[in-house]
């Protein structure tokens, strides 16, 4: 039984009393006529039967009426196509999804790969994830002919929700099975882009870096082309787990595959390099991705900010501050504080208290609470 006609039946309003044919027969417009004229007479002396059962009225609603419109309009003998049209010009999703299972019922029809997408489609946009993953299901199952772009949008939905990660990857094997419909750009993009978002622990992402290489092995060897996006992703996922340099044999890779870095590329090895120690490798990576007049994220910049001044490299930090304000970007309290505060135990407490008024002119989001917590640290480490 179609979702709305079931869900209906068993509301405060029932939609269909009848499914077969769709004709509805309506029983209660004489028992409304000899209600009603049982009513109208107030003299009536005879005694009414209170034991009756009370007149049931039934109207057509406005989805009862549009389904019928739907399925009556579909001729004889129609094609997926026009299915697939009747499918996407609804704006109910139940509506779509009840008209889409009482045509799978029609004899001498079959849906297909074009009309399974469209629904699901309409599903997901529609928030009727339950149902969209029942169909995808049967379609795994082998409901219809799979097609590249029903694998994709079921490899998306898995990947979207968070347990059926595993089931995204149940997928793909499939498709390295499957003689047309290999996995293709968006298939990696989508896995990687899925793996990555659990990156976000150091005892964890070792977890599934293991993943990330297999599946780089896996796109190579299908020959399929990586663009920067996913390469940034298998830098990303490197530099996470501190496997700087494999990172920058990936970073030095990208031309092989046409591939430019881009700020990101940088900002992943930059802050590897740096979370690893090896601040002078990290700065001459931030200096060559300036020289390309590539901007770094606020991020990366407050991180080669931080290590430098705790390498008590203060002019190098001091440089990197200027360039992150000329950027229109502003340093966090704390990246503040280990320049001008490191500044004050080398001797240098004059020279960071100028400082600290230059940047406040030139940092209009300061403010004067952390202009103050500033200030009173800059005096707080002078009288030690």
């Amino acid at each position: 039984m179609p979702v709305i006609l079931h869900r209906l039946l068993k509301g405060p309003r029932p939609l269909f009393r009848h499914l077969s044919g769709l004709q509805i027969t309506d029983h209660s417009l004489h028992s409304r006529t000899v209600s009603t004229s049982a009513t109208e007479n107030p003299q009536n002396p005879e005694p009414q039967n209170t034991n009756l059962p009370l007149p049931r009225t039934r109207t057509r609603t406005p989805l009862q009426t549009q389904f019928e419109t739907w399925t009556q309009n579909l001729k004889p003998g129609f094609t997926p196509a026009d299915v697939d049209a009747a499918i996407r010009a609804q704006s109910d999703p139940d509506l779509a999804l009840d008209i889409f299972r009482w045509i799978a019922q029609q004899r001498n029809y079959k849906h297909d790969s074009v009309t399974y997408l469209t629904v699901i489609k309409v599903l997901v946009v529609g928030r009727r994830y339950h149902q969209a993953e029942t169909l995808i299901e049967e379609v795994i199952a082998g409901a219809c002919d799979m097609s590249l772009p029903l694998y994709n949008s079921i490899i998306r939905f898995c990947c979207g929700r968070k347990f059926l990660f595993n089931r995204a990857f149940d997928v793909y094997k499939k498709m390295l099975k499957s003689e047309d419909c290999k996995p293709t750009l968006e298939t990696y993009t989508l896995l990687f882009n899925s793996l990555l978002r659990r990156f976000n622990k150091l005892n964890v992402c070792y977890v599934y870096l293991h993943a990330v290489k297999s599946l780089t092995k896996q796109m190579k060897a299908s020959g399929v082309i990586p663009d920067t996006f996913v390469l940034n992703m298998i830098i990303k996922a490197y530099a996470k787990c501190l496997e700087i340099d494999q990172a920058i044999r990936i970073f030095r890779e990208m031309g092989l595959y046409g591939c430019e870095p881009n700020e990101y590329s940088y900002g992943y090895i930059v802050k590897g390099l740096l979370e690893k120690g090896r601040v002078e490798q990290g700065l001459g990576f931030y200096k060559e991705m300036r020289e390309k007049g590539l901007v770094p994220s606020g991020s990366t910049f407050m991180v080669v900010i931080c290590s430098l001044g705790m390498e008590r490299r203060f002019e190098d930090a001091i440089g990197v501050v200027f360039d992150m304000l000329k950027n229109s970007m502003s340093p966090d309290l704390l990246t503040y504080k280990t320049v001008l505060e490191g500044m004050c135990q080398e001797g240098r407490g004059d020279e960071a208290f100028e400082l600290l008024e230059k940047w406040k002119e030139k940092d209009g989001s300061m403010g004067d609470k952390n202009y103050k917590i500033l200030l009173n640290g800059l005096h707080f480490v002078n009288r030690e």
